[in-house]
């Protein structure tokens, strides 16, 4: 195995997916706190409400109920011998309005726990500054990203971050699947534009208005962050500070010269608009001709390209779940996965939820992303989401779940051995949380089961699954046994 001394194991959770304790010790409300989840029942999805509907079910305002159980949480991570643990901080806990004279103190004690906690088991924190949440106050005021002044209060937030945690925290990643800001109508209402009522909407057509403002959205992102990264080496330069881009991994369907062409112009804008900003400092070329037929017109203040060059992150993140297949023939049976939308895959099998399980698909992304941009890549999540059985003794098997991330693992070594440099591995939910696609609880990622349903009803004790037991040996090993 190819797996070098120092890599990286470990795994990754959410604040609003996995925190609770939402209006709790200074905690102001965010975007994420007004997603209901969704109708299981009758096939509907999620809806973000503007106004909370005491109807409704608000799965992130419990979560796994982290918030009082981290102690127990990272000593079941520091038992599987993880080396990294990727987490976010919520905005609204440290800046409950946004745009507060001071932070919260109770919102900064937590996470100093949380990585005072993790260190006592040599567990090295990798923090993601802003992981889907603003706080509401500022999509009341501002519109949230659509606005620019958000951008100093982003860096003001981060500043924070960076001094206090200075010494605790050397691994950071600016914004979460920023690349998600480019799908509408989720990317606006994640990044806290509208102020109204809507359903999540994979499949839609956005309006020339709506793509737009989305992409000024990331504009302002793209400018916040390269500010954030010089900031983080200025106050520690200890720091190394990377983007997180959620891979849109895709074939085209045939090799009809039309597939291929579609197929690459999906992947420009899907996986290298972004990477190439964040990574290389500027727009790229083929970004001009598709603002130019989608009628977009950003709007730049004189210093933005300079920002941009400054503000350069040192790594490369990003999730991998699925590949998709594309085509022209709009005829052929559609699937998707985590941000990967297109045409089944017919050599490929399916999760539970249509998701397509393809592991080679992840030693091509980790090739096609080093020879672009000839950085270090970190593969900052990775899973299988499955309904998983906690059975009358406390135990839970899930094969299924092993079989996934071994052959994953497998490809990552294979990638390894090609010569692209991997940091390490933190598999999503490496804790049972709340899905982001359905709001569901029982559609489990974690190597550590916690006993609470869809609706909130449990003991929330927590139990090691059998993949608990797998991964731990697969760590103390670095990646040489996976049986």
């Amino acid at each position: 195995m190819n797996f070098p001394d120092e890599f990286l194991w470990g795994g990754a959770t959410c604040a609003n997916q996995f925190e609770g304790a939402w209006n709790e010790d200074g905690r102001g409300d965010s975007t994420m706190d007004h997603f209901a989840m969704a109708d299981l029942v009758n096939d509907k999805p999620r809806e973000y409400t503007y106004i909370n509907d005491s109807q409704r079910i608000y799965p992130y305002h419990t979560g796994s109920d982290h918030y009082h159980h981290y102690k127990n949480d990272i000593r079941l991570l520091g038992e599987m011998g993880f080396k990294i643990y990727r987490l976010s901080i919520s905005w609204s806990r440290i800046y409950s309005m946004g745009d507060d004279t001071q932070p919260n103190q109770k919102g900064l004690d937590f996470y100093r726990n949380v990585f005072i906690e993790c260190h006592k088991y040599n567990i090295e924190p990798m923090v993601t500054i802003s992981h889907f949440d603003i706080p509401m106050h500022l999509v009341d005021k501002y519109k949230g990203w659509s606005s620019r002044k958000v951008i100093n209060l982003y860096v003001r937030y981060c500043k924070t971050l960076f001094t206090e945690y200075k010494g605790l925290v050397h691994y950071w990643l600016t914004f979460n699947e920023i690349n998600i800001g480019k799908m509408i109508p989720n990317g606006l209402i994640i990044n806290g534009a509208l102020k109204e009522n809507r359903t999540m909407n994979f499949f839609g057509k956005p309006t020339i208005e709506e793509e737009n403002l989305a992409y000024q959205i990331l504009h302002h992102q793209f400018i916040a962050s390269a500010l954030a990264v010089k900031l983080g080496h200025e106050i520690d330069s200890d720091n190394k500070i990377g983007c997180m881009i959620g891979s849109m991994t895709s074939y085209p369907y045939s090799c009809k010269p039309e597939d291929n062409l579609k197929n690459q112009t999906e992947v420009n804008m899907g996986n290298y608009f972004c990477g190439d900003i964040m990574v290389r400092g500027k727009y790229p070329y083929f970004s001009k001709k598709y603002f130019k037929e989608h009628h977009i017109q950003i709007k730049k203040e004189t210093d933005d390209d300079k920002i941009l060059e400054e503000g350069k992150v040192d790594f490369y993140s990003f999730s991998y779940y699925s590949s998709g297949v594309i085509t022209t023939d709009n005829e052929i049976e559609k699937t998707y996965g985590n941000l990967v939308f297109g045409t089944a895959n017919p050599y490929l099998k399916k999760t539970e939820w249509g998701w397509m399980i393809d592991p080679i698909g992840l030693r091509f992304f980790l090739n096609e992303v080093y020879s672009r941009y000839t950085i270090p890549v970190f593969i900052s999540e990775n899973g299988l989401g499955a309904k998983d059985i906690l059975e009358s003794d406390g135990t839970i098997h899930d094969p299924y779940r092993i079989e996934y991330l071994r052959q994953h693992i497998l490809a990552i070594n294979e990638a390894i051995g090609d010569g692209v440099e991997v940091m390490g591995y933190t598999p999503w939910g490496c804790i049972d949380l709340v899905s982001a696609s359905t709001g569901e609880m029982e559609k489990r990622y974690g190597f550590v089961y916690v006993d609470a349903d869809n609706f909130g009803n449990g003991t929330y004790n927590r139990y090691r699954k059998d993949s608990f037991y797998w991964y731990k040996k697969v760590i103390s090993t670095n990646g040489e046994d996976l049986d």
